[in-house]
């Protein structure tokens, strides 16, 4: 059976896609070129601002985000991945648009982290607003019946600060440490796991520097992808 071309629908931001392309090309179990996998991606960082949209403040971007996918459709992708999560509150819509299917990255996530650490109950979720507010993380966090726990108002706030700072290039101690300071609360209030639920945070926040599992939902993807295409 031939492998599958990957799609990826990036741009949101261009860092968290390198991202996804090198966990993949890190995961593949490869001695040479041709081991490897074809992906393509339409890295499109002019898709509108997602968070923003569904908080009202911004312009849609389901009609870009729609037009990438159809992009990757036309050049002859299999299956497609979006590296971002506040984005796959328009999956559904994006899926209308297309006949090749979208993984759905925090689906598969919820799967991985009850395989993962069977036990667990609650899980603290590092995410924009626009991923807060659509809960739909709890969606599929429940069908495995774990709770996720959400940072206070000001610490959600802090978050979305803390994201954008890391898309301008800003990896410094101080984002660092106000990102582990929010981490640490949602420890103290039960979290049996940290969810990295914003592509920009595995940029800066690795598992090593907490003391519960941090889990990936990059990873996640690249893994699943790797597995589907090959």
């Amino acid at each position: 059976m031939p492998e599958k071309i990957i799609g990826i629908l990036g741009g949101m931001g261009p860092e968290a896609t390198i991202d996804l392309l090198n966990k993949i090309i890190k995961l593949t179990p490869a001695k040479k070129d041709q081991d490897h996998l074809r992906i393509i991606i339409d890295n499109n960082p002019k898709i509108p601002d997602r968070t923003a949209a569904i908080l009202g403040e911004g312009e849609d971007p389901l009609p870009a985000l729609r037009k990438t996918a159809q992009n990757l459709e036309k050049a002859g992708v299999d299956f497609i991945l979006i590296p971002c999560n506040t984005a796959h509150y328009f999956l559904p819509l994006i899926q209308k648009g297309i006949k090749v299917p979208i993984l759905n990255m925090i689906e598969e996530t919820a799967k991985e982290s009850k395989k993962k650490i069977p036990r667990i109950k609650k899980a603290g979720l590092l995410a924009t607003l626009g991923t807060y507010k659509t809960k739909i993380y709890p969606q599929y966090f429940g069908k495995f019946n774990i709770e996720i726990i959400s940072p206070e108002e000001k610490e959600k706030d802090e978050i979305m600060r803390i994201i954008y700072a890391i898309k301008g290039g800003d990896l410094s101690k101080k984002i660092k440490e106000n990102l582990l300071s929010i981490v640490k609360n949602l420890i103290e209030r039960g979290a049996e796991a940290i969810i990295a639920g914003c592509t920009e945070i595995p940029l800066i926040l690795k598992e090593k520097e907490i003391s519960i599992p941090l889990i990936d939902p990059t990873q996640v993807l690249a893994r699943v992808a790797i597995e589907k295409a090959r």
